[in-house]
C-alpha cells in the first residue's frame, strides 16, 4: 500500500471509532439544552438584567443583553416588543423566537 492509502485507512478507523461517542454526546448536549428551555420563565425586558436576559432569552446571549439593558437605560422602557428591533444586534427573527418569552409590564 501507499502512504496515501494507510492515511486514508487510520482517518477512516478513527472516525469509525470515535462518531458513535460524538454522536452519542451531541445526542446529551441537545437534551439538556431542550431540558433548559422548558423551564425557562418570561421575562420583563424593562427591568430584567443582563445577565437574565441572557439566560431567558434564545439567540441572545451577553453582548446582546448589555446592549438591551443599554438601549433601555438610555431610551427609556419598551412600549412594544418590536422596539426591541431597534436594538443594535437585535433583528425580526430574534424577537419572533422570544414572542412568548417576553413580558413588557
Amino acid at each position: 500500500m501507499t502512504k496515501l492509502t494507510w492515511i486514508k485507512w487510520i482517518f477512516l478507523a478513527t472516525l469509525v471509532t470515535s462518531a458513535p461517542l460524538a454522536l452519542s454526546q451531541h445526542i446529551n448536549l441537545q437534551l439538556a439544552d431542550a431540558t433548559a428551555v422548558v423551564n425557562v420563565e418570561a421575562v420583563n425586558i424593562n427591568v430584567a438584567d443582563s445577565g437574565t436576559l441572557a439566560k431567558a432569552l434564545l439567540g441572545v446571549g451577553k453582548v446582546r443583553a448589555e446592549a438591551i439593558v443599554h438601549y433601555r437605560d438610555t431610551y427609556g422602557p419598551f412600549a412594544s416588543l418590536e422596539d426591541l428591533r431597534k436594538v443594535k444586534g437585535i433583528g425580526q427573527s430574534v424577537v419572533d423566537k422570544n414572542r412568548d418569552r417576553i413580558i413588557l409590564e
